[in-house]
């Protein structure tokens, strides 16, 4: 019988509670929350209380002292916060909001430090496999164009700064900013961290382009992948569906996180 993966998470908002969700409905599971990590103790206990577990609610300091799994399921502002705790002490992390790691970078040299493992659950992009293996060889161009749902992005400081017009949205793409996936990630942060993780499979946050585009005719968020390079060219397409619960997170997202967790004691690995 495989071992069973014991973790801490992170986080108990729409996708932390598709998480547990996801565990919960299958019984013979090997994945296994021993402790939920929040600011806010009082909301996460009824939530626990609801998933009728009964585990203990911690601060992100004490992560490390209940597993060496840490998922973080937070938000961009308590990206460190809850992710560098965990680094020190040597844990695997499993991270979503790694638009915060644009302004956080020396995590990732952390981690090398204290031989710890930051993973970015990318279950949101297509195509990363087939990068990493390009990059062997020599990568001259990696494009993501994403169409996003209007009321994803109404919000953002960058849509008000710059007086962009959504009200044609529901009816056509609305064009919204071009630039490097440093500068999507900084205006964006909530919503490109797939930014982040091309960059990081492929040829930098500074040589990675992006577009992105207002669309509330599609079911979801709409990302198109193109790679150039002297091994392989490739266009890749992914359709993501939103959570019932939250549109602004696609349901795909909880379900990357649950697939890493798998992986960890997994005998079989698939890709590069």
């Amino acid at each position: 019988m495989k071992e069973k993966t014991k973790f801490v998470l992170c986080g108990l908002g729409n996708i932390g509670s598709q998480v547990i969700n996801s565990i919960l409905n299958n019984h013979q599971d090997n994945l296994e929350v021993v402790a939920i990590c929040s600011r806010n103790k009082e909301k996460a206990q009824k939530k626990i209380n609801d998933f009728n577990l009964k585990i203990p609610i911690i601060s992100a300091s004490e992560t490390p002292n209940y597993a060496k799994v840490i998922v973080e399921t937070a938000t961009y502002e308590s990206f460190r916060e809850v992710v560098e705790p965990a680094i020190i002490s040597g844990c695997h992390v499993i991270a979503i909001s790694v638009g915060a790691l644009v302004k956080n970078l020396d995590l990732i040299d952390l981690a090398n430090k204290h031989n710890s493992i930051l993973q970015i659950a990318n279950g949101t992009l297509p195509g990363l496999d087939i990068l990493r293996s390009a990059k062997e060889g020599n990568v001259n161009t990696v494009k993501l164009k994403s169409k996003i749902l209007p009321e994803s992005l109404e919000g953002e400081e960058y849509i008000k700064n710059n007086n962009v017009d959504l009200s044609n949205a529901n009816k056509e793409p609305v064009f919204i900013f071009s630039g490097s996936a440093r500068e999507a990630a900084l205006h964006f942060p909530r919503h490109f961290n797939v930014a982040v993780s091309l960059s990081l499979a492929g040829i930098g946050l500074d040589k990675t382009q992006i577009e992105i585009y207002a669309d509330g005719t599609l079911k979801g968020a709409l990302h198109k992948i193109i790679i150039k390079s002297d091994v392989v060219e490739l266009e890749m397409t992914s359709q993501n569906f939103p959570s019932s619960v939250n549109k602004r997170s696609s349901l795909i997202v909880a379900k990357s996180i649950i697939a890493a967790l798998r992986e960890i004691n997994s005998h079989i690995r698939i890709g590069s």
